[in-house]
């Protein structure tokens, strides 16, 4: 591949990952410190970039220099935010996490496939009291804050409040992407051997704070179930449903696979994959998002649909997750 064709390739494939409100000029003059004059004659050929305009280039977007020279291997570039370190502060990740989802629904055109081995981080979020245990749990038990070692879970001690706003944020944003979830039993069960193993270890400071979780981990099953029957994504308590994005439920009680998300942004794929708990690796490379659709279409012909329609499965899926929860009590 000749050196002007190259070039010409990789801002065309810059322009296809900026969201279409964004100005590649304006964004290349900023990150390059160069005239619009001069970015023009880059992107027409007129003018080499140099090797350190393409390494700038390549680490703010994400690029595989292997992808772009379209070499014949089978080498996949990931990128994995917070691998130098976890935010000091768990409002901190929830706010990656917002930012990520906004970035989202910068563009025209989304969509989201997700492979939920477990349930997304923001399903916790509906109710305060599930989002207050469970940001204990990752603090205090994943991310072993100092400050939180001989404490006990407490509502009224550690409500989290702003971890909770913060992901009613991200509700919100995830309610504007349609989407297409793969679930089974499992889906819940790293939630529920996280209050089993609090409880069996005495830390609930109180009888009335395992309820208080209890309680609101049903009300979150209530709420999904919910939402699979009406198909549409929703806060608890809105009643005007029509402008809310689409959600298709389908359940394979055989096998899921890790936590797999496919986003498709104006035609364009990222793939994203969770490793040590709510960490992701995530790509755009087109190779790997091709192969991760392919298996998901495959369990997708082996799942029930239960988003408008089969009750039955639908009710026996949500009854079984809510008896598995009382069961805790």
């Amino acid at each position: 591949m000749e050196t002007n064709q190259l070039q010409q390739q990789l801002f065309s494939f810059l322009k296809d990952s900026i969201p279409p409100h964004l100005s590649l000029v304006d964004e290349l003059c900023d990150l390059l410190n160069l005239s619009h004059d001069s970015v023009y004659r880059r992107i027409r050929g007129e003018k080499p970039i140099t090797l350190a305009e393409l390494k700038i280039i390549c680490e703010k977007y994400h690029i595989s220099l292997d992808q772009l020279l379209q070499l014949e291997n089978e080498s996949v570039l990931f990128d994995a935010p917070g691998l130098n370190g976890m935010p000091a502060e768990f409002s901190d990740y929830m706010n990656a996490v917002l930012n990520q989802l906004k970035y989202f629904n910068s563009f025209t055109t989304r969509d989201m496939h997700y492979l939920c081995k477990d349930s997304t981080i923001w399903n916790f979020y509906l109710f305060p009291e599930l989002a207050a245990f469970k940001t204990f749990f990752w603090s205090k038990t994943i991310n072993n804050q100092a400050a939180l070692s001989n404490k006990m879970f407490s509502f009224e001690e550690f409500p989290y409040h702003d971890c909770f706003l913060l992901g009613q944020q991200v509700l919100k944003e995830y309610n504007q992407i349609p989407s297409v979830e793969l679930w089974n039993l499992e889906s819940m069960h790293s939630t529920l051997n996280q209050i089993a193993y609090y409880k069996d270890a005495g830390n609930f400071k109180s009888k009335y704070d395992l309820e208080l979780v209890i309680n609101s981990f049903i009300n979150m099953v209530d709420h999904l179930q919910l939402q699979a029957e009406k198909g549409v994504k929703f806060m608890p308590g809105d009643t005007e449903l029509s402008y809310r994005a689409s959600i298709q439920f389908f359940i394979n009680e055989l096998i899921l696979g890790n936590n797999t998300m496919v986003i498709n942004l104006d035609g364009k794929k990222i793939s994203m994959v969770t490793y040590s708990v709510f960490h992701y690796l995530f790509t755009k490379d087109p190779r790997f998002s091709t192969k991760v659709m392919a298996s998901f279409d495959t369990l997708l012909n082996r799942s029930t649909l239960v988003s408008k329609t089969g009750e039955k499965d639908r009710n026996r899926f949500f009854n079984n997750i809510r008896e598995k929860i009382k069961a805790l009590g």
